[in-house]
C-alpha cells in the first residue's frame, strides 16, 4: 500500500450567490496515495473543479484542512502554499495555458528555469522528443494543433518530475482519436514517473483508466470506488 500524502479532511466551500451563502462542496473527506492514479468525476456543477482547486492549494476551503506532506495548507499563505507546490506539484488543462509568445520549447523551458534546474536545456528537449513534439520546437501554441498543445502542456507538467499532478478535463477540447493519444502517453508518463495523478473529467473513458473513480454529486461524495 503505497503511504497517504495528499488529504482532504472535513473539507466545505461555500460561496456568496446573489447574496445568499452556495454551498459548493459538503464535509470532503479523503485520502490519496502517492503513486496512484484517481479521477474525480460527477455532472457539472457538482464541485470537482473546486475540488480540485483544494486539495492543489490554489484557493482555501470554507471549513475543514488539506494535508500535503503532512503540512496542512490551509494555514499556509498564498506563497507558502506556492513554495510548496514548487517542483513538486503539476498541472495540466483543459485550455492549455500555454504561454502564447512563447514557442512549445520555450513553454517548457520555462519550468524549468523558474526551479534554476540544472540541465534545463537537454531535459526540455528530452521531454519533447517524448511526447513526440521535437519537429515543432520553434511553433508557437497557435501553430500547434488541439492535441499537440496538450502534449507540450503534458511535457511541460511532467519535465519537473512532479510528485503530484492535478488535470483539469485535460481531453475537454480534443477531438476522440486524439484524445486517446494524449490520455495514452498521459498515463505512460506517470507510470515511467511514478506520479500521483488526479483528475477531474466527464470523460467516463478517461476516469476507467484510474486505479480509483471518486464520484461526486451535490458537493458531496457519491461514491468512492476502485477500477478492477
Amino acid at each position: 500500500m503505497s503511504i497517504p500524502f495528499l488529504k482532504a479532511e472535513n473539507v466545505s466551500k461555500t460561496l456568496s450567490s446573489g447574496g445568499k451563502p452556495l454551498q459548493i462542496l459538503k464535509t470532503i473527506n479523503l485520502t490519496f496515495s502517492a503513486a496512484s492514479t484517481n479521477a474525480i468525476v460527477g455532472a457539472s456543477g457538482s464541485g470537482k473543479t473546486t475540488l480540485l482547486g483544494l486539495l492543489a492549494g490554489l484557493d482555501l476551503p470554507s471549513a475543514g484542512s488539506i494535508y500535503f506532506s503532512d503540512k496542512d495548507i490551509t494555514k499556509l499563505s498564498e506563497d507558502g502554499r506556492a513554495k510548496l507546490r514548487a517542483g513538486r506539484v503539476a498541472f495540466i488543462f483543459q485550455s492549455f495555458q500555454l504561454l502564447q509568445h512563447l514557442t512549445a520549447y520555450e513553454n517548457v523551458l520555462l519550468s524549468l528555469e523558474i526551479l534554476n534546474s540544472s540541465q534545463a536545456k537537454s531535459k526540455t528537449l528530452s521531454i519533447l522528443d517524448r511526447v513526440g513534439l521535437s519537429h515543432r520546437l520553434d511553433h508557437y501554441p497557435n501553430q500547434l494543433s488541439g492535441g499537440e498543445q496538450q502534449r507540450c502542456a503534458i511535457a511541460r507538467a511532467f519535465v519537473i518530475k512532479p510528485v503530484l499532478l492535478f488535470a483539469d478535463e485535460p481531453t475537454g477540447n480534443l477531438d476522440l482519436k486524439t484524445s486517446q493519444t494524449v490520455v495514452d502517453l498521459l498515463f505512460e508518463l506517470n507510470h515511467e514517473r511514478q506520479t500521483s495523478l488526479i483528475i477531474a473529467t466527464h470523460d467516463i473513458g478517461l476516469a476507467s483508466r484510474c486505479e480509483r473513480v471518486i464520484t461526486l454529486s451535490g458537493g458531496e461524495v457519491l461514491s468512492d470506488e476502485t477500477n478492477k
